[in-house]
C-alpha cells in the first residue's frame, strides 16, 4: 500500500526546472531500474528531450527523452509514439535505461542506414576520457513503424553513417585506434573490416561464419595517430561528411 501512495504522490509532483511533471509511467519506468525504495523528493529529472517534426514520420511520430536522477543513480526513459487517425499522440513503445547523472545526453537525430528517415541516438556512457562518444542508436522500421534499439551500439563509439559504403563506421580510441565497419543486422551491429592503427596498420576483413582474415599485416605506419579512415580497400583517410 506504501508503494501505491508513493506513485500517487509523486503524480502531482513537478520536476525542478519546469519542464515536464513526473508521471506515473515515469515512476513505473525507473521502478523496473530501482532496488531500493526512493521518496518522491529524491527523484529529480535532469533533462528532457522532445521531437515531432524530424523523427521517423515528420508529424506522425514523436519522440520523449527523459534523464532523471535518483540517490542510487541516472535513468534514461524514452518513450515512442505514433498519431492515431483522430490526431491523437498514442504511445507504441517505451525503453529504460541505466545512465550516469554527470554526463549530459546530447541526443541526436540522424539517418543512420540511408532510408531517408531520422533515427536516435543518445550519449549512454563516457569512455577513454571523453574521447569515446558511447552511445545507444535506435533505428526508425518504417515498415513496423517503430523504433528498433540496436542492442550492442555502444560497443562501437564515435558512429557515423557511411555514405561512400552505405555502413556505418566507429572510431574506437584505445593506446592506439582502431576504425570499425558495420551493417546492421536486425537488432545488432555486425562487422566486416576493421583497421588497426598503432605503430603498425592491420586491416581485417570479417566473414559472415566469424573468421577472420588480414587484408593488410603489420604494416608500417605512416599515419598521423589517431587516424580515422573512411575506407579499408583502399585505404583513405576520413574527412568530416
Amino acid at each position: 500500500m506504501k508503494h501505491y501512495l508513493l506513485i500517487i504522490s509523486l503524480l502531482i509532483i513537478s520536476c525542478n526546472n519546469g519542464l515536464k511533471k513526473i508521471s506515473k509511467s515515469d515512476i513505473g519506468a525507473v521502478s523496473k531500474l530501482q532496488t531500493k525504495y526512493v521518496a518522491k523528493e529524491e527523484i529529480e529529472l535532469l533533462e528532457y528531450f522532445t521531437d515531432s517534426t524530424i523523427i521517423g514520420r515528420p508529424n506522425k511520430n514523436k519522440i520523449e527523452l527523459s534523464h532523471f536522477r535518483s540517490p542510487d543513480s541516472g535513468y534514461v526513459v524514452i518513450r515512442f509514439y505514433a498519431k492515431s487517425s483522430e490526431n491523437k499522440w498514442l504511445l507504441k513503445q517505451e525503453f529504460s535505461f541505466l545512465k550516469d547523472e554527470i554526463s549530459g545526453c546530447f541526443t541526436e537525430l540522424s539517418d543512420f542506414n540511408n532510408d531517408g528517415y531520422k533515427d536516435l541516438t543518445y550519449k549512454s556512457a563516457i569512455a577513454a576520457r571523453g574521447a569515446n562518444d558511447v552511445r545507444n542508436l535506435f533505428i526508425y522500421d518504417k515498415i513496423k513503424d517503430q523504433l528498433t534499439y540496436i542492442k550492442n551500439s555502444e560497443n562501437y563509439p564515435n558512429m557515423l553513417y557511411n555514405k561512400e559504403l552505405d555502413c556505418i563506421d566507429a572510431f574506437l580510441v584505445h593506446g592506439g585506434c582502431t576504425t570499425v565497419f558495420l551493417k546492421i543486422e536486425l537488432d545488432s551491429l555486425k562487422e566486416f573490416a576493421s583497421v588497426d592503427l598503432s605503430d603498425k596498420i592491420n586491416i581485417q576483413l570479417l566473414y559472415k561464419n566469424g573468421d577472420r582474415t588480414y587484408l593488410v599485416k603489420d604494416k608500417k605506419n605512416n599515419f598521423k595517430p589517431y587516424t580515422r579512415f573512411k575506407n579499408f580497400r583502399p585505404l583513405e583517410e576520413f574527412s568530416k561528411r
